[in-house]
C-alpha cells in the first residue's frame, strides 16, 4: 500500500490572483448581485452570502452520498439535482453549461461527472465567460487536504499546477474471479492476456456457455480491454491527438477479443441489463474489470449478487514479456463552480463527500482519498466477502494503470458505441470496424479543434 499512499506534492501559488476575466452576474444560486474579485481564492468571484443555498448535480449512484450530507449538515442550504453523470460520453455536462454560459446565469455549484476528461474543457473560458471550474488549489482548499489524495489521483484535473476538480474514485481494472466455478472446472486465474486467451479455448470445448466477459459495453471495449493493452489509439500530446491501430499492443489486441468473440466466451450484452444477469449471472468465469465491480456488479442486489465467498480479485492482467500495467474505467470528478456564491458551503460539500466517514461507507469502488481508500478496503477485507488477496489485487492496479492513454474533450465510447457495438451485431469483427472506428474518433477530436495525426 506504501506506492498507493504516497502523497502528492501540491505547491500554492504566491502570486496575485488571475485578472478578473468580465463581470459576472451572479449564478443561479447567488440570485442577483455584483462580482467581486476575491483573491483569496485566485479568480473573480460572485458576490458571497453563506445563507445562499447551493444547487449540485449528482447522478443516481452519487444521491445517496449527497443526501448523507444534507442529514448531517442540516443547518446549510442545498439542493440536490440528479442527471446522467455524463456517463458513456454524452456530453451533457458540458452542454448544459454552455448554455448557461450564454444566458449568464443558471449554473451549479457543484457538479460530479463520471468523466475524467472533463477537465479539458471545464478548466477553459468560453465565449466571454471564465471557465466553469473553479480553481481549488489557490485558496479555496488547503494544501493539508489536497495532498491526502492518492498519489497520481489528481493528475487528470490538474492544467499547468492548477487544480480544477476533485477526484472521487479510482477505477484502475483489476481481473475478478469466480474461485467457485474455477475449483469446479479444475483451472487456475490467468495472469496475462495470452493466458486469458488459451483459457477461453478451454472454457469454450468444456464448458460451452460459460463467459470470460463482454464487450457489449462502449467502457469495456475501450477502458479495460485497449487501455489495458497499452494499445496507443486516444493518445492527446498537446493539442494534436493520434490513434494507432498498427501498433503491435493494438492489432493483438483486436485479435484477442475477435478469437474470443468467435468461441462464444466474450459476448456483446451489456453488463448492467436484465438479459446478462439472466443468462450469464451463473456462468462468468472471470471478468476484467475496474475496481468499482465490487459494488455496482457483485455485491447489487440488481445486479449479479454474487453470494460471499465466490468472488476474488486478482492482479491486472498484462501481456507476457511486458509492462505489467492496466486499464482505467472512469473514477468520477467533483467540480466547483467559479460561480457560485457561496464557497463555505461548497468547501463543506466537497471536504464531506471526499473524506467523511459515509464518503467511505457509501462507495462502491476504490475511494481516491487515501484516507478513505483506507476505510474502504479494510471493510471490503474484514466483511468476508471477497476471496483471495482482494486488497492486494486493488492496490497494485492503483499503482499500474497505463499512463499512455490520452485525455481529450471528448470520450472514446461515443466513437464506440457508435460504430463498435451495432457492427459487432451485424457479425463484423473488431478487425472489420477499426478502420471506421478510427476514423470516428479522428473526426470527433477535429470537431473539438484539436489537430490530428
Amino acid at each position: 500500500m506504501a506506492s498507493q499512499h504516497r502523497r502528492i506534492k501540491r505547491t500554492l501559488a504566491a502570486t496575485a490572483a488571475v485578472a478578473a476575466l468580465a463581470i459576472l452576474t451572479a449564478c443561479s444560486s447567488a440570485g442577483t448581485g455584483s462580482a467581486a474579485n476575491d483573491s483569496k481564492y485566485g479568480f473573480t468571484t460572485a458576490k458571497q452570502d453563506s445563507k445562499s443555498a447551493i444547487t449540485v448535480w449528482v447522478d443516481a449512484a452519487r444521491e445517496p452520498l449527497a443526501k448523507a450530507f444534507v442529514a448531517a449538515n442540516p443547518d446549510t442550504p442545498i439542493k440536490i439535482q440528479t442527471y446522467d453523470g455524463n456517463a458513456g460520453g454524452s456530453d451533457s455536462f458540458k452542454t448544459k453549461m454552455a448554455l448557461f454560459d450564454q444566458s449568464g446565469s443558471g449554473w451549479p455549484d457543484v457538479v460530479f461527472s463520471t468523466q475524467t476528461n472533463d477537465t479539458s474543457w471545464a478548466a477553459k473560458s468560453a465565449n466571454g465567460t471564465q471557465a466553469f471550474a473553479a480553481p481549488l488549489n489557490k485558496g479555496l482548499f488547503p494544501a493539508s487536504f489536497l495532498n491526502g489524495f492518492t498519489a497520481g489521483a489528481e493528475s487528470p484535473m490538474t492544467v499547468n499546477g492548477t487544480v480544477y476538480g476533485l477526484r472521487n474514485d479510482l477505477a484502475p481494472v483489476v481481473l475478478w474471479y469466480n474461485k467457485k466455478l474455477l475449483d469446479q472446472f479444475g483451472y487456475t486465474a490467468p495472469t496475462t492476456w495470452q493466458e486469458y486467451e488459451a483459457l477461453s479455448d478451454k472454457l469454450a470445448a468444456d464448458h460451452p456457455g460459460y463467459i470470460l466477459g463482454s464487450v457489449g459495453d462502449a467502457f469495456t471495449g475501450t477502458y479495460v480491454y485497449y487501455w489495458g493493452a497499452q494499445a496507443p489509439i486516444f493518445q492527446l500530446k498537446g493539442n494534436t491527438f493520434s490513434s494507432d491501430f498498427t501498433d503491435k499492443h493494438t492489432t493483438a489486441m483486436t485479435d484477442l477479443i475477435d478469437h474470443m468473440l468467435a468461441n462464444k466466451t466474450l459476448v456483446q450484452d451489456s453488463l448492467f441489463s436484465a438479459d446478462f444477469v439472466k443468462k450469464y449471472a451463473s456462468k462468468l468465469v472471470a471478468i476484467p474489470g475496474p475496481a468499482w465491480y465490487a459494488g455496482a456488479l457483485f455485491q447489487n442486489a440488481q445486479s449479479l449478487n454474487n453470494p460471499a465467498g465466490e468472488i476474488g480479485a486478482a492482479n491486472p492482467l498484462y501481456w507476457d514479456g511486458d509492462a505489467k500495467v492496466t486499464g482505467n474505467v472512469g473514477g468520477g470528478v467533483w467540480y466547483a463552480s467559479s460561480h457560485s456564491a457561496n464557497y463555505a458551503a461548497v468547501k463543506k460539500f466537497l471536504t464531506f463527500v471526499i473524506s467523511s466517514p459515509d464518503a467511505a461507507k457509501l462507495a462502491s469502488g476504490l475511494p481516491a482519498y487515501s484516507s478513505t481508500a483506507d476505510t474502504w478496503l479494510t471493510a471490503q477485507t474484514s466483511s468476508g466477502y471477497f476471496t483471495g488477496d482482494f486488497k492486494g489485487a486493488i492496490s497494485t492496479a492503483a499503482s499500474s494503470v497505463w499512463k499512455g492513454w490520452g485525455f481529450p474533450s471528448f470520450s472514446p465510447e461515443t466513437a464506440y458505441a457508435k460504430v463498435v457495438v451495432p457492427g459487432l451485431a451485424a457479425g463484423k469483427t473488431i478487425a472489420d470496424l477499426s478502420p471506421a472506428w478510427q476514423a470516428e474518433m479522428k473526426n470527433e477530436a477535429q470537431v473539438q479543434g484539436y489537430t490530428v495525426k
